[in-house]
C-alpha cells in the first residue's frame, strides 16, 4: 500500500480601521472600528433645515389636515381682502350710483340704504367665497412647505450618506489588515 499525507491549515484575517474624519460644510463623519458616525456641522443650512422640518413637522401636518383661517397668516389676508373689499365696493357705489342719482334728485335716502343693505350682503357672499378659496390655498400652501421640507431633508441625507461613504472608504484604504493562521501536516505511509 501506499503513503498518503493530510495537510490542514486554520488561518484567519483581521482588518483594524484606522479613525478616519471626513468632513464637508455640513456633515462631519468620524469612521472607526465601531463604524461610522455623523454628526450635522452646527449653525449650516442642513442643520437649519433638519431642526426646523423636525421641530414643525407635526404643526404643518396638522394644518395641512385642518386649515384653519384662524392662523396669523389666513387672518392677515383675510383682513386685507375685506378691507380692500369694503373700501373699493362702497367708494364704488357712492361715486358711481348714489352721488350722480342724489345729484339729480333720483333717489331717496331709503333707497340708498337699501343699495347699502345689498352690497353688504354682496360683500358677505363674496368674503365667504374667499374664506372657502383661501382655506383651499391654505392647504395647498402647506402641502408645498412640507414638500419643499422633505425635499430639502432627503438632499441632506444624500450629503450625508456620501460623505459617510467617504469616510468608510478612506478608513478602510488605511486599515492595517493581518492575517494569523497555523498549519500541520500529518504523514502516514507503509
Amino acid at each position: 500500500m501506499g503513503g498518503g499525507s493530510k495537510s490542514s491549515s486554520n488561518s484567519s484575517s483581521s482588518t483594524t480601521y484606522k479613525t478616519t474624519t471626513t468632513t464637508n460644510p455640513y456633515v462631519k463623519s468620524t469612521t472607526n472600528d465601531g463604524g461610522t458616525t455623523t454628526t450635522l456641522q452646527p449653525n449650516t443650512a442642513l442643520s437649519s433645515v433638519y431642526n426646523f422640518t423636525n421641530k414643525n413637522m407635526d404643526a404643518l401636518l396638522e394644518q395641512y389636515l385642518h386649515p384653519d383661517l384662524n392662523s396669523d397668516l389666513n387672518q392677515a389676508k383675510m383682513n386685507a381682502y375685506t378691507k380692500t373689499l369694503n373700501d373699493e365696493t362702497r367708494k364704488a357705489l357712492e361715486n358711481n350710483i348714489i352721488t350722480p342719482l342724489s345729484q339729480r334728485n333720483m333717489i331717496r335716502s331709503s333707497q340708498a340704504t337699501d343699495l347699502y343693505n345689498n352690497l353688504a350682503n354682496q360683500q358677505n357672499d363674496a368674503i365667504s367665497d374667499y374664506a372657502t378659496s383661501l382655506l383651499t390655498s391654505s392647504q395647498n400652501d402647506t402641502a408645498n412647505m412640507i414638500n419643499t421640507l422633505m425635499n430639502l431633508a432627503f438632499q441632506g441625507y444624500n450629503v450625508v450618506s456620501g460623505n459617510q461613504a467617504q469616510s468608510l472608504n478612506t478608513s478602510s484604504g488605511n486599515a492595517d489588515k493581518k492575517s494569523s493562521g497555523s498549519s500541520s501536516s500529518v504523514s502516514y505511509g507503509m
